[in-house]
């Protein structure tokens, strides 16, 4: 009895074995290699057919299409130089990435910030000698003073304020060192207002106003420059004003007139600032030019 029901249990699970036979054809198909032979191709299969058939089917015209970056990038890649010429390829290698446009800009740079730090150091120099004068310890250099001028008007320091100042010491009757320093001194005088207008007053204060009185003053400085301010005062208004400004002179006080004597005193002309304060000394060893562009300098570097 048992070996009659044995063919029929076998015939019963053949189609079962059948079944689960399939999808592991259909996987060998989907990992198959491409360039298989016809003659390795395993047996059609309903489920092989269905996925012949699927990957006949054309594909969809998404597919095809290339990723938006990628068009993208494209539709707006930069374009590279060509050169037309072997000459020119050749002479774009050897130059590289710079040329001679960027070696006059990168000269023209280097030259404007050279010319930049050397005006900003010597501004500072200037600044640090109008400071120095200012500072706690230093000897004052000027003051208020109340004088007459060459026109017979009453003249202070308070005039002054508001513009820069040239005030020399000296005397008429000098015979050859004050004619040569106001000579000096309208040359600098013309320089300086040629570029900067009324911006500085030119003075001559007299340490012998026993013979310097207004009239004498205005002739005299009248042969020199008829923009120079000229001032004296009695023998006190002028000693004052020499202690101030640090000048020495040897003037006699009792002076007999017709008395003939000489004056010595110092030769410098004290620039100052228009708050009346003490800027620098100018000395016999500047020249017209040099004096001038001194006083310009620190014209400019004047802030209010």
């Amino acid at each position: 009895m048992s070996r009659s029901l044995a063919p029929s249990r076998l015939t019963l699970l053949r189609p079962l074995l059948q079944a689960q036979s399939q999808p592991q054809a259909c996987q060998r198909l989907l990992f198959s290699k491409r360039h298989v032979s016809s003659s390795s191709t395993p047996p059609t299969t309903p489920a092989t057919a269905n996925l012949t058939a699927r990957s006949a089917r054309p594909a969809s015209p998404q597919q095809h299409m290339p990723p938006p970056s990628l068009s993208i990038a494209g539709r707006y890649q930069q374009r590279r130089y060509k050169a037309k010429t072997v000459e020119e390829a050749r002479s774009r290698y050897r130059t590289g990435p710079f040329s001679w446009k960027a070696g006059v800009l990168f000269v023209l740079a280097g030259a404007g910030l050279v010319w930049y730090f050397e005006k900003e150091k010597k501004r500072m120099h200037r600044q640090r000698v109008a400071e120095a004068t200012k500072g706690v310890g230093k000897p004052k250099v000027g003051g208020d003073f109340n004088l007459v001028d060459h026109e017979g008007r009453p003249f202070s320091s308070a005039d002054l304020k508001g513009r820069y100042s040239l005030v020399y010491f000296g005397f008429t009757h000098c015979p050859d060192i004050c004619p040569e320093e106001l000579d000096k001194m309208a040359q600098m005088f013309d320089i300086v207002e040629a570029e900067k207008p009324g911006a500085v007053a030119p003075v001559f204060i007299t340490c012998d106003p026993a013979r310097d009185d207004p009239k004498v003053l205005k002739s005299y400085l009248a042969e020199f420059h008829r923009g120079f301010i000229g001032l004296t005062g009695t023998y006190d208004d002028i000693k004052q004003v020499c202690k101030a400004y640090r000048v020495y002179f040897s003037t006699p006080k009792d002076v007999k007139p017709g008395q003939d004597y000489l004056v010595d005193h110092s030769i410098y002309f004290y620039l100052m600032d228009p708050e009346g304060d003490f800027v620098e000394a100018l000395g016999r060893q500047h020249s017209p030019q040099q004096a001038a562009k001194v006083i310009l300098e620190h014209v400019k570097d004047w802030k209010k």
